[in-house]
């Protein structure tokens, strides 16, 4: 027919996931903590453990493919790991886009990606190609008018998704751009402002009281930022904080120490104490309730007590 509308553009097509009004929930009525979950067996035991909401960090899953966080990752292995995660758990993820693997369009399509996965929100960087660490010297920024072209593009073809717009701005053109440029990324749809590697407690309190959206805050290890609490956070007007690759590291300290026992006893047998037993980890991951779904699959008896 002539007079027909055309077919929507799949970038302009609107999704179903609700995942993000679930989120907004969250923070809108409570100070939210967000446990980091680089897999999806993270986030069964933050679940576990009783938090409402979680974290993929892109230097997490990064480290967790044995890579740097130099904006190697690729869009399919960020979404690949989002549809896993949200699978497993159930739960609001926040997903770390990085720069949005390329310009606004392709910021576009990384939302629609993302919504299919079940993410509940991205957050975007203002930091350009290759890119590092927040905490880590020797950052480049995009122009405040390109970050803020993406972060309009990522509201133009979101559904739910909550927008969480990162200033790396902070280290090098200090606090007041920081702001600057975040008040800008709020006019062009940031829902939340994520002001990265602030190195004094009052730097946050600053930003709370400069802008009227929500305050996000990262507590990761080893960088520029004090470690505080919960506690401390709140006191400064904080709305949400993250611990974005800590379960990864006592992870990886546990293996590490796990294989130097192996390979210097020739047995696991003196690690045993520190291993979720067999009974614990099919708890975890509802085992017998998936075994339940198929009544030809026999029901598992565990073995003995000394060999789980």
């Amino acid at each position: 027919m002539e007079n027909e509308k055309p077919e929507p553009l799949w970038l302009e097509k609107k999704n179903t996931n609700n995942m993000g009004d679930k989120f907004r929930s969250l923070y809108e009525s409570n100070f939210l903590m967000i446990a980091g979950a680089h897999d999806p067996m993270a986030a069964l035991l933050a679940r576990k453990a009783g938090f409402k909401a979680i974290y993929l960090s892109g230097a997490a899953l990064t480290a967790s493919l044995g890579l740097p966080d130099l904006g190697v990752l690729t869009m399919g292995e960020l979404v690949d790991r989002t549809r896993a995660i949200t699978r497993a758990s159930g739960l609001p993820l926040v997903v770390d886009g990085d720069t949005g693997y390329g310009e606004a369009i392709n910021v576009m399509r990384l939302i629609h990606e993302l919504e299919d996965a079940g993410a509940a929100a991205i957050q975007l960087e203002d930091q350009i190609l290759p890119k590092k660490c927040g905490h880590l010297n020797g950052k480049k920024l995009a122009t405040p008018e390109d970050m803020a072209a993406k972060i309009a593009a990522a509201r133009q073809a979101r559904s739910h998704l909550v927008i969480i717009a990162r200033t790396d701005a902070a280290a090098s053109e200090g606090i007041d751009a920081a702001i600057e440029r975040a008040k800008l990324y709020v006019e062009a749809g940031a829902d939340i402002v994520f002001p990265e590697a602030l190195p004094s407690p009052e730097d946050f309190r600053k930003f709370s009281e400069a802008l009227s959206v929500p305050i996000f805050g990262n507590m990761t290890e080893f960088g520029r930022t004090p470690q505080m609490n919960s506690d401390e956070f709140i006191k400064l007007g904080v709305d949400m904080v993250i611990w974005p690759v800590s379960s990864m590291r006592i992870a990886a300290k546990a293996v590490e120490s796990f294989y130097e026992t192996l390979m210097q006893d020739g047995s696991a047998k003196a690690a045993l104490p520190d291993m979720q037993t067999r009974a614990e980890l099919y708890d975890t991951i509802r085992y017998f309730d998936y075994e339940a779904l198929d009544s030809r699959i026999k029901k598992t008896v565990l073995p003995h007590v000394g060999e789980k």
